[in-house]
């Protein structure tokens, strides 16, 4: 086990966090958590995020680390990640990379290129934002987020603002910064598995069976108090995650609380079949049944 960590991939509601949980009954491990919402304070029913009883049990990283009216992104998330996991190896621990934030673990086995490729997702939510907001508007977020692009792109060029804006939101840097430089290595081993459920129809029974328990603990009550608390709006990032997204726009009155059901669980379901499609693309990931034996 000694310098070398280990991550646990899967689709929402698959069990990844129940697993580690007990894995972390038998071994001395750690979690590094691989969720894009996990990261936002105040983002606890929504996420299924782990609670304090959790906490108290297995060290819990990278979670609560950023407040919900501000970004994160996935090169920040790597340049956390590292240290962090370079620390518990350092304390003689097994580092456990548990999450279905894929984007965030393609940063993590390959770094992120100097101009990272194209995102069909976060091309399709800057063309989404622009439909409400209009272009201008996103030509004044990139002049808040890298003035020197801003200034070398007009505000009618679409396509560069779009291109701009998705480098940013990829790695948490201004594309301005980005060239010249380029991808880095990891200072540690790392071995990948996947937690992939068999049955597609359980997992979706699963899906809507947590979206409705998260409402009964209080989820919309939960975002209300967040709007309260905050300077939030729908195009943020933690107000675009899927279940609060369609919490938003029920207390907006967009939509009713039957609507926004229904929307919230086919939105997840939707985002489990894109983690399964990019868990494909992972080659190199084992079965998360070879995970325990690993550790032996």
């Amino acid at each position: 086990m000694a310098g070398k960590a280990y991550a646990l991939l899967g689709p929402t509601a698959s069990g990844k966090s129940s697993l580690a949980l007990k894995l972390a009954e038998r071994v001395p491990l750690e979690i590094v958590s691989m969720d894009s919402a996990q990261v936002y304070r105040g983002l606890d029913l929504g996420t299924a995020k782990p609670g304090a009883a959790e906490r108290a049990r297995v060290p819990h990283h990278l979670v609560d680390i950023v407040d919900p009216d501000h970004s994160y992104s996935a090169g920040r998330w790597r340049a956390d990640a590292v240290p962090v996991i370079r620390e518990i190896l350092g304390r003689g621990k097994v580092p456990l990379i548990v999450g279905g934030t894929m984007l965030y673990y393609r940063a993590l086995i390959g770094g992120l290129d100097a101009l990272p490729q194209a995102d069909a997702e976060v091309r399709a939510a800057i063309n989404a934002e622009a439909a409400e907001r209009g272009w201008p508007a996103l030509h004044a977020e990139l002049e808040r987020v890298d003035p020197r692009s801003a200034h070398r792109i007009a505000p009618a060029d679409t396509q560069r603002i779009q291109r701009a804006l998705e480098v940013w939101r990829l790695t948490g840097k201004p594309l301005s910064a980005l060239q010249g430089l380029t991808r880095a290595g990891l200072p540690f081993a790392l071995k990948g598995f996947a937690l992939v459920p068999g049955d597609r129809e359980a997992l979706a029974q699963r899906i809507a069976e947590r979206f409705d328990a998260m409402l009964a603990a209080g989820l919309v009550d939960e975002v209300g108090a967040l709007r309260s608390r905050h300077r939030l709006t729908a195009g943020m990032p933690s107000m675009r995650t899927v279940g609060y997204r369609q919490v938003w726009q029920f207390l907006e009155g967009e939509i009713s609380e039957a609507q926004m059901r229904e929307q919230a669980v086919a939105a997840t379901r939707q985002l489990a079949k894109r983690q399964l499609t990019w868990l494909r693309s992972f080659r190199e990931l084992e079965p998360a049944e070879n995970l325990a034996h690993s550790f032996l």
